[in-house]
């Protein structure tokens, strides 16, 4: 879901750089009060989530497709770590490994740390007190199938690439991506909660 260089018009670069700027602002100030002794899970998040994207799918233009991690992160350690842990992996990966565009990182937060973070996360809230297990699979679902749908938005309106195309072929990739982000994200939680049960007490 990388989006690179040249496919962004500078208005889209201009407003998606602004809203990430603040929502990473904001979520850095809310995590003044996270637990010391669990700063290291960031690093081991960030870590893990860092190598699942290295693989990865060419949709079109450049843009691909692969797995994210962000709604997990904010069921295990909430919404604001989970912005600054996508944030710190797509940083890296732009920067260092030319994975994704320059002018094109606060769109890619924005779709793949943004809207797990908050909008997968909000779901899940939403969701669990029916059916947790229900609640992790769709909203991580939802997640990568929102963040492809608003990539798409973002690169019609700039009008680089056709717009249902590159809709129709990244919600459709990504519709089917997501069905192995609900599985691990499902999968992980119940794991990490068996082996580290006091991560509940991270707040979110």
């Amino acid at each position: 879901m990388h989006i690179p260089d040249g496919l962004l018009s500078t208005p889209v670069i201009a407003v998606t750089y602004i809203i990430t700027a603040l929502a990473v602002g904001y979520s850095a100030r809310k995590l003044k009060d996270f637990p010391e002794e669990k700063i290291p899970l960031l690093g081991l998040f960030a870590a893990g989530i860092f190598a699942a994207q290295m693989v990865n799918f060419p949709i079109i233009g450049g843009v691909s497709g692969h797995l994210l991690g962000a709604t997990l992160v904010a069921i295990l350690l909430g919404p604001y770590a989970a912005v600054m842990v996508m944030t710190a992996v797509l940083l890296i990966q732009t920067l260092l490994f030319g994975d994704g565009g320059i002018t094109a990182i606060g769109a890619n937060i924005l779709n793949m740390g943004l809207i797990g973070a908050f909008i997968g996360y909000a779901l899940y809230t939403k969701l669990k007190n029916i059916n947790e297990t229900l609640a992790m699979g769709l909203s991580a679902w939802l997640s990568v199938v929102l963040g492809a749908a608003l990539a798409s938005v973002e690169i019609g309106l700039s009008h680089s690439l056709p717009f249902l195309r590159v809709l129709t072929l990244m919600v459709g990739y990504h519709s089917i991506i997501g069905i192995g982000e609900a599985v691990l994200t499902v999968l992980i939680v119940h794991a990490v909660r068996v082996k580290l049960p006091s991560i509940e007490g991270v707040p979110a």
